[in-house]
């Protein structure tokens, strides 16, 4: 037992690659840190396909719903506000760059770079969470949020509602003003009428800048703007499905943005303790990605959602 003993040799247990020459960085079932990287980025990409997968059904549902019910849309769409989903559009566009670029400064080993470039996408995110919180409490001021309580919620703005309706309209969307409650209809300017018109070439020669119902364009831009009465009988009972397959989808992609700043806030805070360089910038790499991927989406929902006509 003694001579046993004598013969071995007790050592500490390996912690990792470290204490046998290994990259830290470089995980047990990986050959080579290439190899590891390649597998990350293949199974990032995989993980990608699946939320296009599931965004792409809500798109599909957008698409039947707005086929079905292109009024519906067309009116409720003008209670969003462009100004600020354009902001949005133009904050996320800015904050994919700064990833983008933070991802270089991490192959370069520029790590100064790289920290300030990963605040500013942070802040980026932050901005773009901060303008929709305003947009939502605008809607929850106005009774537009998801659920019953929305104030065209079937046919409660027919019934119940449909003072508050009225008032809205005229408040957000500035209906009602100088129109005396009707269209004006007003006639195309004599300089532009088609001199055969009367006469036996009526039907052989038409004015081209004429419009079949005879306006004139600035006519056609105010039947635009619609109203809740221009609405059939069964869109009016409907309004409310657009502020859900808003607020279902815009939801869904503020969630992404946050997990999005949450994974950036993990980057930056290894970023600090200089862990990134040219041997080792995966995860910067592969949240970036992501981070694009939430950018490309919103890309999507603002035209669909904010500028329907």
């Amino acid at each position: 037992m003694s001579t046993l003993e004598s013969n071995v040799a007790v050592v500490d247990a390996p912690a990792g690659h470290a204490r046998h020459g290994h990259d830290p960085h470089l995980a047990h079932h990986f050959d080579t840190p290439e190899q590891q990287f390649q597998t990350g980025k293949l199974g990032m990409w995989m993980f990608l396909a699946t939320e296009l997968l599931m965004f792409g059904g809500l798109f599909c549902a957008y698409a039947v719903y707005r086929h079905n019910h292109p009024d519906v849309f067309a009116y409720a769409h003008e209670y969003l506000d462009k100004k600020w989903g354009a902001i949005n559009t133009i904050i996320l566009i800015t904050s994919s760059l700064t990833m983008a670029w933070g991802v270089r400064a991490a192959q370069l080993g520029n790590n100064r770079a790289l920290i300030a470039l990963l605040g500013l996408t942070l802040l980026g995110g932050a901005g773009f969470m901060g303008i929709k919180s305003i947009e939502y409490s605008t809607k929850w001021k106005h009774h537009l949020f998801i659920g019953p309580g929305n104030l065209f919620y079937k046919d409660a703005a027919e019934s119940t509602n449909k003072q508050s309706v009225a008032e809205l309209e005229k408040d957000e969307l500035h209906r009602g003003e100088g129109r005396g409650g009707e269209t004006p209809v007003t006639k195309v300017a004599p300089d532009v009428v088609d001199p055969n018109a009367g006469t036996p070439d009526e039907a052989k020669i038409r004015a081209p800048n004429i419009t079949p119902a005879g306006l004139n364009k600035q006519t056609l831009q105010d039947r635009e703007s619609m109203s809740y009465g221009d609405l059939g009988a069964n869109d009016r009972h409907r309004v409310y499905v657009f502020f859900g397959v808003y607020f279902f989808m815009t939801g869904l992609h503020g969630v992404h943005v946050l997990v999005g700043m949450a994974l950036i806030t993990w980057i930056l805070v290894r970023s600090i303790k200089n862990e990134f360089g040219p041997t080792y910038f995966t995860p910067v790499d592969l949240v970036g990605l992501y981070w694009h991927l939430v950018d490309l989406i919103w890309i999507f929902l603002f035209p669909l959602l904010y500028l329907i006509h």
